[in-house]
């Protein structure tokens, strides 16, 4: 993506290389050298991590339809003659006689033709605390298919679950996001950078035709580059908005200016955008109560409510079912509403369409992110999203030994082109650098340490007479 260096990996301009800053330099020649330097390091730096986010990403990407291969006896059943369903009530029956075990947390009745239905199943022996026992139910005869555990809104089932953690932090538990959330921090960074390096490069030098060596690893690197920057940027936008740091910014944000996700007021999980991710919603006995789950389903359809639907019941006697939509995939559902356990009456109705600005987006920004947003489409482009992204890392660093002489390796780019920058350009910038910093800290923090080092390393070969300029 960048021009002299490489985005996501280290190198950078030969014509810079040992020059002294001239003197009065302004616009974009003077921060040009900054911004090679730091797409230097923090290719240098940041890269490995991406490049980790990156491959398991791709296999993420790859997740969904090796899923549907995988578990294709629980998901798929045989369509009968005259395709009747059973009750609702029968199939949750059939599931609670193989599995007695632990409570009914939510059912996801079979969407189509040829589609179980879902009893997901909380407090299950054996089963995490944050996932839920889902046992598939046939519903045209009632025959249980099996039992996996699930996680998350998006039915994630242990193929997908397994990658997916390995995505998110590596399997190291809450200390291993934040190797994500750095990932996720300087990736646009970076690639913005490269992208700003690249259009400033001369047009004869971007062409990979007849390029050798260096310049047309470079070349490669930057054509694709070019065309991945936008979704590399929205894939770093969208990962920070549910990282542990970043996001709990987006979050104060969202929550100062009134467009948090709302929820039902009789809601027995909550209705937010990671409805489903940190627990099983509700603890009560399904069909207990004197409307029963059929009942209870065909109000929430009365109200427009389509599948693929999740019905949730009553957390305690005081709380209402809740059923909601929970179609990822464009166009979106995602209405919910709240239905007396004891008459069946819908008492409240939420609908997706009335959800603030802020709050859609983010919807829609997860939801493209993990591959759900468009289906298909979606995953085959965060694959390849996925997949350039490791190419550009693995160019960047081709490109960064190649810039060696005899025995050196990966030279850098000389100190000091700060000092070039106008004062009217450097204060501003390093203004809003600091206010970025301290709500994204994993990308402050480490630029910080990179400054701390670079400027203590600049001393040290200035005290040696080793600096070219300062």
């Amino acid at each position: 993506m960048s021009a002299e260096p490489t985005l996501l990996a280290p190198d950078e301009g030969q014509e810079t290389q040992g020059a002294p800053p001239s003197a009065g330099r302004s616009g974009w020649a003077s921060l040009r050298p900054l911004v090679l330097r730091l797409h230097f390091y923090a290719g240098v730096l940041i890269a490995p991590f991406i490049l980790v986010a990156a491959t398991t990403g791709l296999l993420y990407a790859c997740s969904y339809q090796a899923e549907k291969i995988v578990y294709a006896n629980e998901l798929r059943v045989p369509v009968g003659e005259n395709k009747t369903e059973l009750s609702i009530s029968k199939q949750v029956a059939a599931a609670r006689k193989a599995h007695p075990e632990g409570t009914v947390s939510a059912v996801r009745p079979s969407p189509e033709d040829g589609a179980t239905t879902r009893v997901l199943l909380s407090g299950t022996p054996g089963v995490d605390a944050d996932h839920t026992l889902a046992v598939f139910v046939n519903p045209y005869n009632g025959e249980v298919r099996g039992a996996l555990e699930q996680y998350g809104s998006s039915g994630a089932l242990p193929l997908r679950t397994w990658i997916d953690e390995l995505h998110r932090d590596l399997h190291l538990g809450e200390s291993g996001r934040l190797y994500s959330e750095l990932a996720a921090s300087w990736l646009w960074v970076i690639a913005g950078g490269g992208l700003v390096l690249w259009f400033g490069r001369r047009r004869s030098q971007r062409k990979v035709r007849g390029a050798t060596g260096r310049r047309r690893t470079l070349s490669l690197h930057g054509s694709v580059g070019v065309w991945a920057a936008v979704g590399l940027i929205l894939l770093s936008a969208t990962g920070l908005t549910w990282s542990t740091y970043a996001g709990a910014s987006v979050g104060d944000l969202r929550q100062a200016i009134g467009q948090t996700t709302p929820e039902l007021t009789a809601s027995a999980g909550g209705g937010g955008e990671h409805a489903g991710h940190g627990g099983s919603g509700a603890g009560g006995a399904a069909g207990g109560e004197s409307a029963g789950l059929d009942a209870v389903l065909t109000a929430a359809r009365a109200e427009g409510l389509g599948n693929p639907v999740e019905i949730v019941p009553p957390a305690d006697a005081s709380s209402a079912y809740v059923v909601r939509q929970i179609q990822r995939s464009w166009p979106e559902k995602q209405d919910s509403v709240a239905v007396d356990p004891a008459t069946g009456e819908v008492t409240e109705v939420l609908r997706f369409a009335d959800y603030p600005v802020l709050a859609k987006l983010t919807r829609w920004g997860i939801d493209a992110h993990t591959g759900t947003l468009f289906g298909l489409g979606n995953q085959i482009v965060l694959a390849a999203l996925a997949l350039g992204l490791i190419l550009m890392i693995v160019w960047g660093y081709r490109m960064w030994w190649q810039r060696g002489r005899g025995g050196s390796f990966g030279r850098p780019m000389p100190r000091g082109a700060w000092q070039n920058v106008p004062a009217y350009v450097l204060v501003p910038l390093m203004a809003a650098i600091a206010v970025l910093g301290y709500y994204v800290p994993l990308l402050g923090i480490p630029l910080a340490a990179f400054l701390a080092v670079d400027i203590a390393l600049g001393e040290i070969a200035y005290r040696r007479g080793r600096r070219s300029y300062s």
